[in-house]
């Protein structure tokens, strides 16, 4: 059986942060375009508590001029455990 993609949360909200920086904006700036009354949203992305919604994640995407796949940061998938001889 395959490993399924898990997003990391914590390192997503981090590169959405650094990407937001690199490109120049503000949270203040970001809460405009993506057109929301407060910032808590922006800042649950950044510490890890939450992600984009999808046509958010589109948003940022095109404001940042990255791609969708480039924002978020998947776990490295860790090794199942061996079976010990009683499993077997």
């Amino acid at each position: 059986m395959s490993t399924l993609p898990v997003i990391d949360l914590i390192a997503t909200g981090q590169n959405i942060a650094k990407k937001r920086k690199h490109a120049g904006y503000s949270v203040r700036q970001m809460q405009k375009i993506l057109g929301f009354s407060t910032p808590q949203a922006i800042y649950k992305w950044q510490r890890g508590e939450s992600l984009p919604s999808i046509d958010n994640l589109a948003v940022l995407a095109a404001v940042l001029n990255v791609k969708m796949d480039d924002i978020i940061v998947y776990k490295t998938p860790e090794a199942p455990p061996e079976p010990t001889p009683e499993e077997s």
